[in-house]
């Protein structure tokens, strides 16, 4: 985050591309392996030439992702499964490849030639855009398209490859399930297709009986690779613990176990996540940040509330709260348990790392000033600071940041008894310079660009949510039904509501750190 401190503001600095000892010896492994898998002969100096173009290729697309996409850097199971799939989509190749050439030996075909069409050879380009981001797979595509041509000993070939990879990329960066697969399978096989074509136009090889054969071939590659991927893909994202848009949209189904405990045993949470899930999908694709990501962290960050929902003032269904004969001390350890107890049904149903993430560095180290302040108010020794202080660690993403801040800012807007568009606009900007004033962002990504569109998504959608309705004619909603308690009552009990302030309980403790209610 660039942060203000002392009125300054605090650049991020320039990314260095730095390159340990065990990145090195996996850059020169995968060049081996690789180089392994592509040669034909056994010639020493063939090996040498094959090997040095396998280690520089390598090598740039290692320093591309050291350089753009940082972040993998420190994951070495990401790095291990990007060097895995360049060796084996050309392991994957070559075996299909001598399966194709008996095959063809078998049934007499003369042009052999075009069996180098039908290697699905693209289908790494296809996994990694699924598994990792697009500008890795364009990268990828890059370094596949040119080994392939070292491995066919063919320019026209490394066209081939890289082209079809390139289509396989942007055939599937939209996948939302399983079928959108085989969606991009017919994009790589339309693309395959015309390639050839263009191919054999360069090679002056347009007769029928020249060019129906390659066509063929590449016309199935493209199923073949879609087929291909929607095995070898579950099996990936479990292996490595990757989090693709598929499981993504998997944990966003309600008949979920996890979200429908939530909607019956704590159904005020689980109405303040999705709303929640809404503010943050706004703000995401705005600010670059994979908005359905957002949204399924947003779903599951107070799912640890279900355990005790009665303590949480979203989920209680009577006037008094059962805060009231709790001591401060343990109403703020009952409302810090629900991060561990979140973390605990992750791990125990299995959610992707990004969720479990989310779940804990959403409150950030936020101090729950109400039942701190009460504290200092009934005790004669001043408490300790610590222990009303969530664990932390502060968001260390622009999603966490995101999801944060929609906590505390869905919490306040509650409370409001007029949400009128300034007001709403009010809201918002106070909770967020608040959380920035406290440094609660100041450990990741996002800009004070971004947290300026942030406030303008979520002002709009608020308004939306808290829009306006005409009253129905002959009908008077307000009027109180008869046999209900009677006025002083009620009066009573909204007085003592509102010197107790309930809202600083549960959800709403979100927008009491946020806005430093009760601090002295």
């Amino acid at each position: 985050m660039k942060s203000m401190k002392n009125g300054t503001i605090k650049a991020k600095s320039k990314t260095k591309i730095s390159i340990d000892y065990k990145q090195l010896k996996l850059v020169i492994a995968i060049a081996l392996l690789t180089s392994v898998t592509l040669i034909n002969t056994t010639e020493i100096e063939h090996f040498v030439g094959v090997f040095s173009i396998c280690l520089i290729a390598v090598s740039i697309m290692f320093m591309d992702i050291f350089r753009y996409r940082p972040a993998y850097a420190g994951k070495g199971k990401m790095l291990v499964l990007l060097g895995l799939l360049v060796v084996g989509s050309f392991l994957f190749g070559k075996g299909v490849e001598y399966l194709l050439l008996n095959f063809a030996k078998g049934m007499g075909f003369l042009n052999n030639k075009a069996i180098i069409y039908a290697i699905p050879v693209q289908s790494g380009a296809m996994l990694v855009s699924l598994l990792f981001d697009c500008h890795t797979a364009i990268i990828f595509s890059f370094i596949i398209g040119i080994l392939g041509g070292v491995w066919q000993n063919d320019a026209f070939y490394s066209f081939y490859v890289f082209t079809g990879s390139i289509i396989a990329v942007f055939g599937v960066l939209r996948c939302r399930k399983r079928t959108d697969i085989v969606r991009g399978g017919l994009y790589l096989s339309s693309a395959n297709v015309l390639s050839v074509f263009v191919i054999s136009i360069a090679n002056n090889q347009v007769l029928p009986s020249n060019i129906i054969t390659p066509i063929i071939f590449a016309a199935t590659s493209g199923f073949t690779i879609a087929a291909f991927v929607s095995m070898i893909l579950p099996v990936l994202e479990y292996t490595f613990k990757v989090t693709t848009d598929i499981t993504l949209l998997e944990l966003l189904d309600l008949n979920q176990p996890l979200m429908r405990n939530l909607m019956i045993n704590a159904p005020g949470t689980y109405h303040h996540s999705v709303i929640v899930g809404n503010l943050v999908e706004a703000a995401a694709e705005d600010i670059g940040v994979n908005p359905l990501l957002a949204r399924v962290t947003a779903y599951y960050h107070d799912i640890g509330k279900m355990k005790m929902a009665d303590y949480f003032i979203e989920n209680q269904s009577n006037a008094v709260s059962k805060h009231e004969k709790l001591t401060p001390h343990m109403s703020s350890m009952i409302l810090i348990s629900h991060v561990k107890e979140g973390l605990d049904l992750a791990e125990e149903y299995k959610l992707p790392e990004p969720i479990k993430d989310i779940i804990t560095q959403h409150h950030g180290t936020n101090i729950m000033t109400f039942f701190y302040q009460k504290a200092k108010e009934e005790s004669s020794a001043p408490p300790k600071e610590g222990d009303y202080r969530y664990p932390g660690p502060k968001p260390q993403s622009s999603v966490a940041a995101l999801v944060m801040v929609a906590d505390a800012v869905e919490a306040a807007s509650r409370v409001l008894k007029e949400p009128t568009p300034a007001r709403i606009t009010g809201l918002v900007e106070k909770i967020i310079t608040n959380v920035l004033m406290d440094g609660q962002l100041n450990e990741c990504d996002l800009t004070l660009k971004d947290v300026n569109v942030i406030k303008e998504r979520f002002a709009y959608i608020l308004n939306g949510i808290f829009h306006k309705r005409i009253e129905y004619p002959g009908f008077d909603f307000n009027k109180p039904e008869e046999g209900a308690k009677d006025k002083s009552n009620d009066k009573e009990l909204a007085a003592k509501s509102k010197d107790k302030l309930p809202m600083a309980q549960g959800s709403n403790e979100a927008f009491s750190n946020a806005v430093g209610l009760g601090k002295s």
